[in-house]
């Protein structure tokens, strides 16, 4: 039997590195609505540790309800819902949503075996392959295809003045913290940061965060600013062959780098929306490098889902000079007074590595509610009201 653990607060559990580490509300609050979601994927028999049973049965019903309505999908799963209040026996397996400290310390004082739990050599390579330079170098390898040329991957850096002398090549950038969950962890700076008289780039408030950065995890990734269009990703599987299985496309939304929703749709359905955007050969392209290099990468260290967000970005680049106005890029060429517009729709560029997930992610939820019709297209939201989250689906009309 497989033991199956929602644990959303994996990110920052990841982050601090301790065993007793108490999540912040939210990340409690998610854990406790949403522990029943491992029982869309879970075998019959297994079990799904959850905080309230009851509620569990609720909302999984609901849940199958508006999965068949909208989706033509049927939600059952035979699996056992269990608190975790008394001892568990027959579990030969734990998939929890992301290993980290925090989680083995909870299973272990649950009873469960330690030979079925991942060794502190293990975690210890989960959180260093979680580290935000590994994307870095995935970014690096998949920049070797001539489509991605004109990207810039992130530079790690281990003091301020690093982190300064890389601002200073980009008009704007973003910094971030090696480790963090979605949403946090980033430092925007933009042109009014930018002084151009030999004085500091960062405000005090930024450099009071990369102060505060270095001093707990050492180092802090610095990257170019991009004008995003869309996000979205793919989700994989690392097996235990050391091979990466393409699992899917995940269409995401995101505000203020917080996750929001995903859209539920086939595969087909998927890949045609991301053609306003993209050729679909760049991003076959682009999934075969990302199993190739990242079975490289991982070298059999780590079992499991994972997810790599992406996103594709405006990539405009305006030319003006004299009173004509004549303004060059590759997606409009405007000239004189007639504005004539040319446009090969070549203005959008794929971000193929924003970062990478060793967990599992809501992509994959949304791949176990995908429909067989590609006309049936769902959009999947977490909403949260009266102090409590919900895992809402509905039909996107056409």
């Amino acid at each position: 039997m497989t033991l199956h653990v929602f644990n959303p607060e994996h990110d920052i559990a990841l982050a601090s590195g301790l065993e007793n580490f108490t999540a912040p509300h939210a990340g409690r609050q998610l854990r406790h609505d949403l522990g029943f979601l491992p029982a869309l994927w879970a075998e019959p028999g297994d079990s799904v540790l959850v905080e309230d049973a009851e509620l569990a049965i609720t909302s999984l019903q609901r849940l199958a309800v508006a999965a068949k309505k909208y989706l033509g999908v049927t939600v059952g799963s035979e699996a056992v819902l269990h608190t975790g209040k008394r001892q568990l026996t027959g579990v030969d397996a734990v998939a929890p949503w992301g290993w980290d400290a925090a989680l083995r310390g909870r299973l272990r004082r649950m009873g469960i075996d330690d030979e079925l739990l991942p060794s502190d050599e293990q975690l210890s390579q989960i959180r260093e392959l979680s580290h935000r330079r590994v994307a870095a170098r995935l970014l690096g390898n998949l920049m070797q295809m001539k489509e991605l040329k004109e990207l810039k991957k992130a530079t790690e850096c281990r003091s301020i003045s690093e982190v300064e002398e890389v601002l200073a090549r980009y008009p704007r950038a973003v910094m971030k913290a090696p480790w963090s969950s979605s949403g946090r962890g980033l430092r925007f700076v933009g042109s009014q940061n930018v002084s151009g008289d030999g004085q500091s780039l960062l405000t005090p408030a930024l450099e009071g965060w990369v102060r505060g950065v270095l001093e707990r995890q050492g180092s802090v990734m610095v990257e170019p600013y991009y004008n995003k269009v869309k996000d979205f990703g793919m989700e994989f599987e690392a097996c235990a062959d050391g091979s990466i299985k393409y699992c899917g496309l995940s269409l995401f939304h995101t505000a203020n780098g917080a996750y929001t929703g995903n859209i539920v749709a086939t595969e087909q359905w998927k890949r045609e929306a991301m053609s306003r955007f993209l050729r679909p050969e760049v991003l076959d392209e682009v999934r075969e490098n990302i199993c190739h290099h990242l079975a490289d990468i991982l070298q059999g260290r780590y079992q499991g889902p994972l997810g790599v967000d992406m996103m594709v970005v405006n990539n405009k680049q305006y030319t003006i000079t004299n009173k004509q106005y004549t303004i060059t890029n590759k997606q409009y060429t405007i000239t004189n007074n007639q504005y004539t517009i040319n446009n090969k729709q070549e203005g959008f560029l794929l971000h193929p590595c924003v970062e990478i997930n060793l967990r599992r992610t809501m992509g994959h939820v949304a791949l176990a509610l995908s429909p067989e019709d590609d006309d049936l297209v769902g959009v999947m939201r977490i909403t949260y009201a009266n102090g409590c989250y919900r895992l809402n689906l509905g039909r996107v009309e056409s």
